[in-house]
């Protein structure tokens, strides 16, 4: 996938090798201190990585604020300025309708106001801050779209009416220069409508019996991907999944349809949708879309799975060795963060691979609200290449979320923990830390695989 991106590097390479260390090294350490901000006073796995450099993050400097006070991390853009290390005579800015609190106000209802302010459930202040949108602005409106720059702003959110095309080109589907972008999508989009009608659009005789027995399975697994979100239930949107897996399958007999792929489609069927049909998701109607809509957004669904799966193939080929590999690296890293945890799951006999499998093959769809996987994606999509390897460092951190709580659950209690994880309520906050966790742990461990091992 990032492939795409060769065109871009003859301007990067322009570039100092210390700038980009600097910037390297300024996103570092603007992520810790956003985690250390939010982790302040609370018992967390690894919490000896980020007291080795408590020294970034001035301990009087949070001292005052209110007991109740929490902040999103989508609040900071990854990079930008050291604004939440301000000495005390400044004001505390938030980002949330822009609004600023001055700390000096100490009513309670003025406490109250802010608390409330600050944990509204909003789509995330760093994928819509005004700054940023300009930043993609600037990037997209070139004749020639620079990729690296364009995953260094995606990975931490893009803005839901920009996310469309900004997917399209991070997957590679859409070409970086503008000028040629219309004319690759029509084909595109004609070859898709060409490999439906004929491989989909022909009756049961001219298919073999495996062919059957694969669009069967296809059309059990559609009612069921899924089935919390209404729209997903009618059944044109069914008959859409249907197409696109099958088509998709028969193209790539290697690996076939697996259970879990259906999964994988529904993320680019409800962003792409979206280009056409307004509100939330609950509100949709497909039929309210004519036919050739219907086949643009398909093919545009299945190219981009395409994509994504591209560079992941062995993790559904036979026997899916590529995700048994990155389970038992997940296994590794969460020995050397948590070792308590670790122990404690080894000693009731649990296997990682009985539940972290599903984490792997579903990409956590199944695991968070819907209404998160989106924004969960730009980040996916933004690692392009290097997503299966990065996957091993979100899956670690979201495991650990619940660290105390595993460690006081016995085998089967852990089994169904891990089965229904608590996200039900989550909101964006809760994802960001999962993903700055992430990023800052791949920091640390990615080029030193055996740093604090004991």
């Amino acid at each position: 996938m990032k492939n795409s991106g060769n065109d871009s590097l003859g301007a990067e390479d322009r570039q100092p090798k210390e700038s980009t260390i600097s910037n390297l090294d300024s996103r570092f350490n603007q992520t810790l201190r956003n985690v250390q901000g939010l982790l302040k006073g609370r018992s967390i796995p690894g919490k000896v990585l980020l007291t080795r450099t408590a020294d970034v993050l001035d301990s009087s400097s949070v001292s005052d604020k209110p007991s109740n006070y929490s902040r999103s991390l989508s609040d900071n853009d990854t990079g930008t300025s050291n604004h939440i290390a301000k000495s005390e005579e400044e004001d505390l800015q938030i980002i949330n309708n822009n609004s600023i609190v001055n700390k000096s106000k100490s009513s309670t209802s003025n406490t109250e106001d802010l608390t409330k302010e600050v944990q509204k459930p909003i789509m995330g202040a760093r994928a819509t801050d005004s700054a940023r949108v300009m930043k993609f602005t600037t990037l997209l409106s070139g004749t020639t779209i620079i990729l690296d720059k364009l995953r260094e702003l995606a990975w931490s959110g893009i803005p839901p009416y920009m996310r469309p095309n900004i997917w399209r080109l991070l997957l590679g589907y859409a070409p970086p220069n503008s000028d040629r972008k219309e004319g690759v999508l029509r084909r595109k989009r004609l070859e898709y409508l060409d490999s439906v009608a004929q491989f989909y659009d022909v009756p049961d005789t001219e298919r073999s019996d495996d062919e059957i027995n694969m669009l069967r399975q296809i059309a059990v697994d559609c009612p069921r991907t899924v089935p919390d979100v209404a729209f997903f239930q009618q059944a044109q949107v069914q008959k859409s999944l249907e197409r696109i897996l099958y088509t998709w399958a028969i193209r790539h007999p290697a690996s076939g349809y697996v259970q879990g792929i259906n999964d994988l489609a529904t993320p680019f069927l409800v962003v792409f949708l979206s280009e056409y049909l307004e509100g939330g998701v609950e509100k949709w109607s497909i039929s309210d879309l004519s036919p050739d809509k219907i086949t643009n957004i398909e093919a545009d669904c299945y190219w981009c799975l395409s994509k994504l799966l591209d560079g992941m193939q062995d993790h559904y080929t036979f026997a899916q060795p590529g995700i048994q590999r990155l389970v038992f690296k997940l296994k590794e890293l969460v020995r050397r963060i948590d070792e308590p945890v670790s122990r404690h799951m080894e000693e009731q006999g649990l296997e990682f691979l009985q539940f972290a499998f599903r984490w792997f093959n579903c990409l956590l769809i199944r695991e968070i609200p819907f209404h998160l996987v989106t924004r969960l994606w730009d980040t996916y999509l933004a690692e392009g290449d290097s997503l299966p390897d990065f996957l091993v460092y979100i899956f670690a951190s979201f495991l650990l979320t619940w660290s105390e709580e595993l460690q006081k659950l016995d085998f089967q209690e852990l089994v169904m923990f891990l089965q229904h994880v608590p996200t039900q309520n989550w909101t964006h906050q809760e994802l960001e830390m999962v993903l700055s966790r992430a990023f800052m742990w791949h920091s640390m461990f990615n080029n030193s695989p055996r740093h604090l091992v004991s």
